[in-house]
């Protein structure tokens, strides 16, 4: 069920971005600390979070932030949980991240929403005796480099920007007792409320109509465990462009969820499900302090005019093994293509639409800024894209499946190799998983992992020298051959077959490096390179 289904027509495009704003007068605004006073009108007007407001010195030293966005009230909905959806909806469990405060809610066909809290507490992370001392106190104070609101506007952006996306909007829960057990913790606080991007979601345009939306770790074990499952590469690189948009630096493989779709042959390809938005437009360096820590800690960059390209790596690091994994068979024309159409699909206009649903308190404060800073990213994205694209082709990681394979590498020409990836099926053709050619002036070193089952690596040809190839033999039986080196046996070259000694059949020229070697837990097998993922 569609959020749009319980609110009137009216009300669910003024939803788009993720708030709903009533016209009705509401109940005045709340004292710090203090519920607001909830009268019959059913809305409130309330403040994120009024205590991050510090005094100058404090600002000076740990940054303006978006304190003064935390601090102004706006107007929300009182969240009700019997009439919220047709049946109501049923609390089933908390959840969430260390900063984050989740509640899982059920209604009555079976769909999943979820309640996020606006505000945040990383002290979560720390033992228990340190949260309330000074660094426990430094890190709540931190929550004002989040724009509490940030979330609306994703929405919009999204949909223009051809990547999936939920559709959150801004409501206040009461003290409801329908709550029940998580009533003390959940009451009296401003939430996020949206589909759960989880399960059967043919309803649900912004998943794509899915009927099966499944966790990182359910789509990683079907990819390494049978090559008939695959991910939409270039899809999941029109959301990871639209991260850096953002400055979400925060893309781990929890923060995603998968769509997939049935293709021919019995395989899935997946779709992926950016969620979780907490650290989209994080605004940190605007002190003296977090200014160093910003220095020192690359990854937290905070939301300006322009991408610093220099720092794309940093910017991209939690995302790194999702990104060398799924997107090793693109090239750097699929990364300016899928740059140009998102550069097209973000206008001006769609830029001032999406600020439009903040409350005119929050489009105040921020809406200029963010006009300027999204405007000024956007026209970056071809750059900021094949600076992407050099950072992931220096170092190749090719991975298998633990299903039988077979990788083909070839010489095409100086300086260049091509890698192809067959699956092998028994009495049929094999079939292509996916192919690239690199080039030494891009890449350094190409990392072909068999992982299971009973694998055939082909060299047809020596590599240029200028490329380091390094083939891993993994779990199961493997033949490693070298095909075609009349005339080279005295070219060098820098291929190594490393060999676990698990009984495989190596038939390689002298040029081509064997060496024993104990494989990593990360590089033997499926369940492997799901730990790599932190999946397992």
């Amino acid at each position: 069920m569609r959020l749009s289904h319980f609110v009137s027509p009216s009300a669910a495009a003024t939803a788009l971005g993720g708030v709903l704003l009533l016209a009705s007068c509401s109940a005045p605004a709340a004292p710090a600390g203090s519920p607001p006073v909830i009268g019959p009108d059913s809305t409130v007007r309330v403040a994120a979070g009024p205590q991050y407001m510090r005094g100058p010195i404090h600002r000076f030293f740990w940054g303006k932030h978006y304190r003064r966005v935390w601090a102004v009230p706006v107007e929300a909905p009182v969240f009700n949980l019997g009439t919220a959806v047709p049946g109501g909806l049923k609390p089933l469990q908390e959840g969430g991240s260390f900063q984050t405060k989740n509640l899982r809610l059920l209604a009555p066909n079976g769909v999943q929403y979820v309640l996020r809290s606006v505000d945040k507490d990383a002290t979560k992370a720390l033992p228990e005796g340190m949260r309330d001392g000074v660094i426990g106190r430094l890190m709540k104070d931190q929550t004002s480099v989040i724009n509490p609101y940030g979330a609306y506007i994703v929405a919009p952006l999204a949909a223009a920007a051809g990547v999936y996306h939920t559709n959150p909007r801004l409501v206040y829960v009461g003290d409801d007792p329908a709550l029940g057990e998580f009533r003390q913790s959940f009451a009296n606080a401003l939430y996020l409320f949206e589909e759960r991007p989880e399960g059967d979601q043919r309803a649900v345009s912004s998943f794509g109509r899915s009927a099966k939306v499944e966790s990182s770790r359910k789509v990683f074990t079907n990819l390494v465990y049978n090559p008939r499952h695959r991910v939409d590469a270039r899809w999941y690189l029109r959301a990871r462009l639209f991260d850096m948009w953002l400055g979400d630096w925060s893309r781990r493989e929890d923060q995603w969820r998968w769509a997939g779709f049935p293709a021919a042959g019995g395989a899935t390809v997946y779709r992926a499900i950016p969620r979780d938005r907490d650290h989209a437009f994080f605004k940190f360096d605007d002190g003296l302090l977090t200014h160093i820590i910003g220095w020192v800690k690359s990854n937290y960059q905070s939301f300006h005019q322009k991408i610093r390209l220099a720092d794309v790596e940093g910017l991209n690091r939690a995302a790194r093994p999702l990104d060398k994994s799924l997107l090793v068979y693109l090239t750097a024309q699929d990364f300016q293509q899928v740059a140009d159409s998102m550069q097209r699909s973000l206008s001006d206009q769609v830029i001032r639409n999406a600020l439009a649903v903040w409350p005119k308190e929050v489009y105040a404060e921020a809406g200029a800024e963010f006009d300027k800073n999204l405007r000024g990213r956007r026209d970056q994205f071809g750059a900021v894209a094949a600076r992407f694209y050099e950072l992931l082709a220096q170092e190749i990681e090719i991975p298998g499946t633990d299903q039988p394979e077979r990788f083909i590498i070839e010489p095409t020409g100086p300086g260049m190799v091509r890698v192809s990836h067959f699956s092998l099926h028994a009495g049929r053709p094999d079939s292509l998983v996916g192919q690239r050619t690199f080039d030494y002036r891009q890449t350094r070193s190409i990392k072909v992992f068999g992982l299971g089952g009973n694998d055939v690596f082909e060299l047809r040809g020596l590599p240029d020298h200028r490329l380091t190839v390094g083939i891993y033999d993994g779990a199961g039986q493997d033949i490693v051959e070298l095909k075609s080196v009349a005339g080279q046996a005295d070219r060098p070259t820098n291929v190594v077959v490393y060999d676990s000694g698990d009984g495989n059949t190596i038939s390689v020229a002298k040029p081509v490096k064997v060496e024993s070697y104990v494989p990593a837990a990360t590089e033997f097998d499926a369940a492997g390179w799901l730990l790599r993922h932190r999946l397992f």
